[in-house]
């Protein structure tokens, strides 16, 4: 397979999950904030004007880009359509419109700005990401992103090697992947970088529900049908609890912050 392609979940289950999680995902969302914040106090120093907020989720960041660039010059995207029903009546942005991050509905050259907190994870197709922002953005404008690499929730991943040999975790690209398609795709990089994130909970049903809270819960194809059995949880829960701190059940996340502009 191409490295731009990853196997990811269907983009309508993607969709239905965040959408189902609209409710509940601000209050789960501590990582998203830290990451989204890091990632706008990377943008340049420049007077950006028409921007957009590519994969707005509940509007948190539309409203934070609002205030530093205004919200008449501001459109907020999202596949999601109950994300939007959140974040619209919150204001923030000009427009609010369903879209994909692979195939814009935005003219050529209309932005100065392409702001994505940890939404282009989901995309199977980077290289096609980069392209529509190299088509949409004006000479002069940036593209910035986080994301999630491969290793992200890897204690989740590797106790669940231990009971059985499916796909219990959502599958992320490898951060070399990024490096490689990011300098093929005709943006000069200016930032490009890993991090590591890791929380820690009480135990592994706290872990399950803050993922089914964000939306984020396993939905890449090839994962077990069904419910779970009691007896595969208790196996996980201790498999799990063998790599218990004194913080408590660790989820490492392997975070990618990149700024990238369009020089012509």
């Amino acid at each position: 397979m191409p490295e731009h392609l990853l196997i990811v979940p269907d983009k309508r289950q993607v969709a239905a999950s965040f959408s189902r999680a609209a409710g509940s995902y601000d209050a789960a969302a501590s990582l998203q904030r830290e990451v989204g914040a890091r990632l706008l106090a990377r943008l340049p120093s420049l007077a950006f004007g028409r921007w957009l907020d590519l994969g707005c989720g509940t509007g948190h960041f539309t409203r934070s880009l609002a205030e530093r660039f205004g919200a008449d010059a501001g459109v907020a995207l999202d596949l999601a359509e109950g994300m939007l029903r959140h974040a619209r009546p919150q204001g923030g942005a000009r427009h609010f419109i369903a879209g994909d991050a692979e195939a814009l509905p935005l003219r050529d050259g209309s932005l100065d700005l392409i702001y994505s907190n940890l939404a282009v994870q989901w995309c199977g197709d980077f290289a096609a990401v980069l392209g529509e922002a190299q088509r949409v953005l004006r000479p002069g404008g940036v593209l910035a992103f986080s994301s999630l690499c491969a290793g992200t929730l890897g204690e989740l991943r590797d106790s669940w090697q231990a009971v059985d040999g499916f796909t219990h975790v959502n599958r992320f690209r490898a951060f070399g992947d990024y490096e490689a398609l990011c300098a093929d795709s005709g943006l000069l990089v200016l930032v490009l970088e890993r991090q590591a994130r890791t929380l820690h909970f009480p135990d592994l049903r706290a872990l399950a529900r803050s993922l089914k809270e964000l939306g984020a819960h396993n939905l890449n194809p090839g994962r077990p049908g069904g419910l779970t059995g009691p007896a595969r949880i208790r196996a996980l829960a201790a498999a799990y609890e063998g790599l218990r701190t004194a913080e408590g059940l660790p989820a490492t996340y392997q975070v990618v912050h990149a700024v990238l502009y369009k020089s012509r």
